[in-house]
């Protein structure tokens, strides 16, 4: 069920390199000391998706929280799941730089850029514009290539613009 909120995900097409070669180090492995053929690869295969769905739910716990408290409306306790996810990727942000790696993710931006721009989201749900801007603001001076702080921006200036005039 959709709940009418805009997620977005960008795919970086780069990370499936270094997955499909975990991946197939698992297979050879297995390979190595299973036999036959067909259940060494099904266990390359299941061992991956373990790992890969192990990793997505424990590490970004935080972040995935945020997403779900944002989809039922929550706003203001997204903001802080949200938060805690920034300050652990600050924390430690080679799990962040490797995450194509460390989280087997192929987001294309990474999980303190998502933080942030979702922390604006959620301020602008919450009518406060002014918050919502200094975070977008925040995202273009660590990253200035991004796109979604550039349209949401760009749209909040458009809709500020429309009621001033």
């Amino acid at each position: 069920m959709s709940s009418g909120k805009p997620i977005v995900h960008q795919r970086a097409w780069q990370s499936m390199f270094p997955q499909f070669f975990i991946l197939g180090l698992l297979i050879i492995v297995f390979i190595l000391f299973v036999k036959p053929l067909w259940l060494a690869i099904c266990l390359g295969v299941v061992v991956y998706w373990a790992i890969h769905f192990f990793l997505e739910l424990c590490i970004p716990h935080n972040h995935r929280k945020g997403i779900l408290l944002c989809k039922k409306g929550n706003y203001v306790e997204a903001i802080e799941e949200f938060k805690k996810s920034y300050n652990f990727f600050c924390r430690h942000s080679w799990i962040d730089k490797y995450r194509y790696l460390t989280l087997q993710s192929s987001s294309r931006a990474s999980y303190t850029e998502m933080a942030l721009i979702n922390i604006a989201f959620c301020y602008t749900q919450s009518n406060n514009i002014k918050l919502a801007k200094e975070y977008y603001q925040k995202v273009l001076d660590l990253f200035p290539d991004s796109e979604m702080a550039k349209g949401a921006l760009n749209m909040i200036s458009t809709y500020e613009n429309k009621f001033d005039n």
